[in-house]
């Protein structure tokens, strides 16, 4: 029997990704969580075979979460499904100490077929990923800008770019509008644009979200 634990802050992705487990007789949710807080808290108690980690949490992010485990719970497989782009954090995120990475586009099978992978002792490594890594390795990947955020950074960015307001980032985020406001103005100058009209051209363009 796996046991599976989901971490997202949506409570609509949770219990998605739980009726997409339903039907598999060997898979059971251990527990849920809606921070990276209270997912640490749990693996305290309750042991998992696999984190479904999103990356975009309230207070500490998903990348703090994978830090932790690493660190802490070195027998938890941890498979990040996330809404940000393979280009920007997949390679991270596996060099980084995750045992693969989705996004949340995936379909059933595929979802099911990485935990399954994962809890064998491999590394689930989707084909734009592996690409990626190749590129790494052999320095050919191209530096874009975007590349310097960092993953809070990245987060508001694309918060922005999708038309979110300061305040509904804060609230979203559980930051003040002054924190919001000064990722806002290193994302402004670390991508060289002066308005969220261009942070949205920008994104656009790099294939970060859909126009």
């Amino acid at each position: 029997m796996l046991h599976i634990a989901i971490v997202d802050d949506h409570e609509i992705v949770r219990t998605g990704i739980r009726e997409m487990l339903a039907d598999e007789l060997d898979i059971r949710v251990a527990f849920e969580a809606d921070s990276g807080e209270a997912a640490l808290d749990q693996l305290r108690d309750t042991p998992c075979d696999v984190l479904l980690l999103d990356l975009a949490l309230s207070g500490c992010s998903g990348g703090e979460v994978l830090r932790v485990v690493r660190q802490r719970f070195d027998t938890v497989r941890v498979l990040v499904l996330s809404t940000f782009p393979e280009e920007r954090y997949a390679p991270a995120m596996i060099r980084h100490g995750a045992d693969g990475y989705l996004c949340k586009e995936c379909d059933r099978d595929e979802l099911i077929g990485a935990i399954r992978t994962i809890a064998q002792g491999r590394r689930y490594i989707s084909p734009r990923t592996a690409e990626l890594l190749a590129g790494e390795l052999a320095g050919d990947a191209p530096r874009l800008r975007h590349s310097q955020l960092s993953e809070r950074e990245l987060e508001v960015f694309l918060r922005l770019a999708r038309g979110e307001s300061v305040s509904d980032i804060g609230e979203a985020l559980n930051l003040s509008i002054k924190t919001v406001s000064t990722y806002r103005t290193r994302v402004l100058d670390k991508l060289a644009v002066s308005s969220n009209a261009e942070l949205a051209t920008y994104a656009i363009h790099h294939g970060l979200i859909i126009g």
